[in-house]
């Protein structure tokens, strides 16, 4: 692994020829956002060594470096997520690597589903915790001591800093923020409304298929970490309407510019 992210790491080096300051991990429907990055270089996953390629709809599988909000920025263009059947490894391999060439923050976005009645489609939501059911964890197996300990503590994963100066921003901008714990479920199918009741009673607010493998990985390795949620859908069971991966795409995509704003923002405040 060390070998393959000191392969990676001199690639990326010699393409950009800069080191990004903020790396940013955009979700599903959300990868317009590397579209206003300034100077944009564009490397696919493809001709990174040791990074395996996103299969999931609306990830366009590439780096896209640039200029936003004043700061040097280097976006995933879609991740990889644990479904595809991509090993914990292989999904966290970016994040590890953001931090070798250099990045200090990374923010993280998803597009997810409401277990809180009080959320609605188009919701932004700060994620301030998470529950991992994914039944695994990506530090399983031998520690790379070189980004972080073997047992660390995960209490402030979701730096408390940056969520709060996305609230300011957003209340700024006039863009309203909810709060709360995202549960990461494997997918892909979607839960079961019983599954919904019982992550409820859990406490979760959001639910979904991502995040939680790449902000475990970053706090390990001294990221500072903010992850923001679009809601596109509420979960099963909260409403009678049938989970759609349209609908998912769709209410992104409406979102987008909004989320867009925030996250140039909090940047350029960083």
């Amino acid at each position: 692994m060390e070998q393959a992210l000191q392969r990676s790491a001199a690639v990326l080096r010699e393409i950009l020829k800069q080191t990004p300051q903020v790396g940013v991990i955009l979700g599903s429907g959300l990868g317009e956002l590397a579209d206003k990055l300034s100077s944009p270089v564009t490397i696919p996953y493809g001709q990174v060594p040791g990074m395996k390629v996103s299969t999931a709809p609306g990830h366009a599988g590439r780096f896209v470096a640039g200029w936003l909000g004043g700061k040097y920025v280097l976006c995933m263009q879609g991740r990889l997520h644990f479904y595809e059947g991509h090993a914990m490894a292989d999904i966290v391999f970016p994040v590890r690597l953001m931090k070798r060439i250099g990045v200090e923050t990374l923010i993280v976005t998803n597009a997810c589903g409401a277990i809180n009645r009080d959320f609605a489609p188009g919701d932004l939501c700060l994620i301030t915790d998470h529950i991992n059911f994914l039944g695994t964890n990506p530090m399983i197996g031998p520690n790379l001591d070189s980004f972080g300990p073997r047992f660390f503590d995960m209490s402030t994963a979701y730096d408390p800093d940056l969520r709060a100066l996305a609230l300011k921003c957003g209340q700024e901008l006039g863009i309203p923020l909810r709060q709360g714990v995202y549960l990461a479920y494997t997918g892909p199918s979607y839960e079961t409304p019983a599954e919904i009741r019982a992550f409820r009673v859990l406490g979760a607010d959001l639910v979904g298929m991502s995040t939680v493998p790449e902000v475990i990985a970053a706090h390990h390795c001294g990221l500072r970490t903010l992850a923001i949620a679009l809601v596109t859908n509420m979960a099963a069971g909260v409403s009678e309407k049938k989970l759609d991966e349209q609908e998912v795409i769709d209410t992104a995509a409406a979102r987008a510019l909004v989320l867009q704003s925030l996250v140039e923002a909090v940047i350029s405040r960083i």
